[in-house]
């Protein structure tokens, strides 16, 4: 019989994030990964405090970024590879109105530190953008696809990675123990994504499942050193690789792309651009996203070692570290969940 503190099952962002919380603490674990988690993989890995559509903040942003960067420099370290690539991002305005909203907004306290006040005139010649731009501060993006490929490594290294997937009717749960086939383990830690709707413990929760499409297009001759927010985001992936998305897609559950949200996705990034461009990839996953746009994070009503990590929605990049330390202290230390993600908000 194996021994461990942990088992996390599901190895996307959350899951990543809860390990490293495991790691620096000391704890043994493993992780189960059957490598069905796209939504993470795929993500543009944009972290910004601002709400663009709606000029608002981030739930919580300033403690998630003050947590989560300095997570990002040492999982650099650790993995030996680049994740953090600092880059503002430009919020294109389509009017004088926009633009008003834009200075509006940035005098509030909460936002003005978020909001830079000069107005970005345009200057490549390529874009779009007859009404400037506005600038938002402490933004960039981290690159989701080294870092899930790269931890991934580093846990088969370390021996924790056991990929295949979890089957639920393996786990006895009694009440000190968690045991599945030969581990045995203190907690269980399901960080799963859109997967949840077929975990047993869990299916309850309110996990929507919101499909979006990107493309990855190869345009030399847009240079762009920033990330462009208007009717899409434009994501720069270096050697002159973009990241175009995304759709946002509430009834279709399946990872399938479709010629539809592809030419959604090619007429809004023409109202953009201007350069010629080849389109290189076309992917689809499935965001686990929230009505109320908050995490679901907690402990199982009947049994206090199942555990839940999951709804991190569009943000998985700056809210993982915080809601995985959160989870962390509740169970080692018995500090008190965040009310807003308590499961417990959640009516059974």
């Amino acid at each position: 019989m194996k021994h461990v503190d942990f088992i996390v099952v599901g190895h996307g962002l959350g899951g990543v994030a809860f390990c490293e919380q495991l790691r620096l603490a000391g704890k043994t674990f493993v992780v189960f990964d059957n490598n069905s988690q796209q939504s993470s993989k795929v993500a543009a890995g944009v972290y910004n405090p601002v709400i663009l559509k709606r000029f608002t903040k981030v739930w919580n942003a300033q403690i998630q970024l003050e947590l989560a960067l300095p997570r990002y420099e040492a999982l650099e370290a650790l993995l030996q590879v680049k994740l953090n690539y600092k880059l503002p991002v430009l919020r294109r305005f389509s009017s004088v109105e926009e633009q008003n909203e834009w200075f509006v907004a940035s005098d509030q306290p909460v936002l003005c530190n978020y909001l830079s006040t000069d107005l970005i005139k345009n200057t490549n010649a390529v874009i779009n953008a007859d009404f400037s731009f506005g600038k938002v501060l402490h933004s960039g993006r981290i690159h989701t696809t080294q870092l899930i490929t790269s931890y991934r490594k580093y846990l088969r290294d370390s021996e924790r990675l056991i990929p295949e997937s979890f089957q639920y009717d393996q786990l006895h749960v009694v009440s000190e123990d968690i045991q599945y086939n030969n581990i045995q383990s203190k907690y269980i830690v399901f960080a799963e994504g859109f997967g949840i709707s077929k975990n047993p413990f869990f299916k309850h929760l309110p996990v929507n499942g919101t499909k979006g499409q990107m493309l990855i297009i190869k345009a030399p001759n847009l240079k762009m050193n920033f990330i462009l927010k208007s009717a899409v985001f434009i994501v720069p992936q270096g050697n002159d690789l973009y990241w175009i998305g995304a759709t946002y897609e509430r009834d279709d559950k399946t990872h399938n792309i479709t010629e539809d949200a592809k030419e959604e996705l090619i007429r809004k990034l023409n109202q953009i651009i201007t350069c010629e461009y080849d389109i290189v990839d076309h992917v689809a996953a499935i965001r686990p996203t929230t009505k109320d746009r908050r995490p679901l994070v907690g402990v199982h009503p009947q049994y206090n070692n199942v555990c839940v990590l999951n709804g991190l929605g569009t943000r998985g990049v700056m809210i993982s570290p915080y809601v995985s330390q959160q989870l962390f202290n509740h169970l080692e230390k018995g500090t008190p969940l965040n009310p807003e993600s308590d499961i417990k908000r959640v009516k059974m």
